[in-house]
């Protein structure tokens, strides 16, 4: 996999993470999906995969929508011939807020895009895999349910990242028998743009009161990491050099989860 031969879907790809991901497989010879909200973000994204060299086609779809993404996961598979590797990455922060603060609506968005978008996402996608008689997914996780519960008011947010991990154990040992190897990745704080999609009510209620003078990430001084960097173990984790790592979230963080 990863190669001129293979196919890839990348949800959340118009920016961050997934853009560098998609980009990154492109170069590798991946012909690649881009799936997302924003069409003008992702014909950004198409047209810097193209100047590359690579191939990729623009897939307008909400992944919290079943519809949609059933439409663009058939259109993926017709263009380019079938499908072996997944990445779901669409993902937002929400609402941050005291539990008893935090609106049923507002949890229910986050877990819509975070959970439901994921499940929708695994959903469209394996029967193709099964169909090619194997593939790779990667979940986009976090540490933060998973290695940290510091964040202030995270909590629809940590409980979509926790329940991601969840999927990605229970589904490696269900699709193991099609071949289809099933990872999670879990970024720290990455310098991308998912603080834009982020409302912070009432922080001083639920703030721990710890301060790192060096910052939070140990081993760039405090500096966040970069989406090339998740994007490079995503890379690794969809490769056949990864075909004996399956049901496994992989910190990428640098040390920021530890500390915390």
């Amino acid at each position: 996999m990863g190669d001129a031969s293979s196919v890839a879907l990348v949800t959340g790809a118009g920016s961050g993470i997934g853009r560098a991901t998609a980009r990154l497989l492109a170069r590798r010879g991946t012909k690649v999906g881009v799936l997302g909200r924003t069409r003008l973000e992702l014909e950004e994204v198409a047209r810097e995969i193209s100047s590359e060299g690579g191939q990729a086609l623009v897939l307008e779809a909400d992944v919290s929508e079943e519809a949609p993404m059933r439409e663009a996961v058939d259109e993926l598979v017709s263009a380019f011939g079938g499908l072996d590797i997944v990445v779901a990455n669409a993902g937002i922060n929400g609402v941050w807020a005291p539990i008893d603060d935090l609106k049923p609506f507002e949890w229910d968005q986050t877990i819509a895009v975070n959970l439901r978008g994921t499940f929708l996402t695994l959903h469209t996608t394996v029967p193709h895999l099964k169909r090619n008689g194997g593939g790779a997914i990667v979940v986009v996780s976090s540490i933060n349910g998973t290695r940290t519960f510091t964040t202030p008011g995270a909590t629809a947010y940590t409980a979509t990242k926790a329940a991601q991990v969840a999927m990605v154990q229970q589904l490696a040992l269900e699709l193991a028998k099609h071949q289809i190897r099933v990872n999670a990745v879990c970024p720290g704080e990455i310098d991308t743009s998912i603080a834009e999609n982020t409302s912070l009510r009432h922080e001083q209620e639920t703030a721990i009161a710890v301060e790192w003078p060096d910052g939070q990430v140990p081993i760039t001084g405090g500096r966040p990491g970069r989406s090339e960097d998740v994007a490079e173990l995503i890379r690794f984790l969809v490769s056949d050099e990864a075909r004996h790592i399956t049901g496994s979230p992989v910190w990428v963080d640098g040390g920021q989860g530890l500390l915390r």
